[in-house]
């Protein structure tokens, strides 16, 4: 479920109470620990953190036009969700990500390719979300990202 707010407070503003208190809480972590260069803004509808167009002018693949996507957070319907682009493409990370999972909360890790999905609020583990988001610098992404793109 996609958002129409045009930016990251307009997003939150459209949350019940609780929806936006672990959407703050997510981007917190997020933004205390997201190496420099990433950039916030609304993407895809969610909040998203970007490689801009000045760090890497090519932009994303699929939409050259878009800042290349490395972490975006949702409140969804049924769940709050991180999509995580680097889980997705670096086999180490999602190999440390799920063995460093358990550690931090009970709730058996419900994963996509790159979607971690949170039904019960009260279990999301933003420590290790922090930690997480420390893991890959903005270099480390886009070279990650190429070697994908490469083939």
């Amino acid at each position: 479920m996609q958002s129409k707010a045009q930016t990251v407070s307009d997003y939150l503003s459209e949350l019940l109470p609780e929806e936006k208190e672990v959407m703050e809480k997510l981007r917190e972590a997020i933004l205390k620990n997201i190496p420099e260069g990433f950039f916030e803004e609304l993407s895809y509808g969610m909040i998203g953190y970007v490689v801009p167009h000045d760090l890497y002018p090519n932009g994303y693949h699929c939409n050259p036009k878009l800042p290349l996507p490395f972490i975006t957070i949702a409140s969804q319907k049924k769940y709050f969700a991180i999509y995580h682009l680097g889980l997705y493409a670096n086999p180490e990370l999602l190999k440390w990500f799920t063995n460093e999972y358990p550690k931090y909360t009970d709730q058996k890790l419900d994963m996509g390719k790159s979607c971690i999905r949170f039904s019960k609020k009260n279990k999301i583990p933003f420590e290790l979300i922090g930690i997480l988001a420390q893991k890959m610098s903005v270099q480390n992404w886009i070279d990650c990202y190429e070697s994908q793109i490469k083939k």
